[in-house]
């Protein structure tokens, strides 16, 4: 992104959301909200909607990209909490990906395997991760508390 369009970045209209199953050891879930990240970014069409600033320090060396839009974590009792958040985002159009423990098990194929015999509804969800308008995702994420 050219740094210079800055004065017009609103970084409290868009934002980042996931939301973390507490049933899981926290390792897994940072694995699990990594993939489920990087999956996300992967998913959208238009990487400028992310609006990653290019960082240099004063010798001039690059650091790595950031989007400026806020990330916060949150927290779900169960796959099921998530699983509605799932399907929210598909009927309201946002952007989001899901990470569930069939895709923790040992090779990818295994994986795509495990989680092509699994019904959407059984699945077990250990995270979402969300993107778009701050106050649209806040409506069905309110009832969540952060993740501590």
């Amino acid at each position: 992104m050219d740094n210079s369009l800055i004065s017009n970045l609103d970084e409290n209209n868009k934002k980042f959301v996931a939301v973390l199953n507490k049933r899981f050891e926290i390792w897994k879930l940072f694995n699990a909200l990594g993939h489920a990240t990087a999956g996300l970014i992967s998913l959208n069409k238009d990487i400028e909607d992310f609006w990653f600033l290019d960082y240099k320090d004063a010798d001039n060396k690059s650091h790595p990209a950031i989007s400026h839009y806020g990330f916060i974590i949150l927290k779900a009792d169960n796959s099921n909490q998530i699983l509605r958040l799932r399907q929210t985002c598909q009927e309201k159009s946002i952007l989001s990906n899901d990470f569930t423990s069939s895709m923790t098990i040992w090779t990818s194929m295994e994986q795509l395997d495990k989680t092509s015999q699994t019904k959407e509804q059984d699945l077990d969800y250990m995270c979402i991760v969300m993107f778009g308008d701050s106050d649209e995702i806040s409506t069905f994420t309110k009832k969540f508390s952060l993740f501590k």
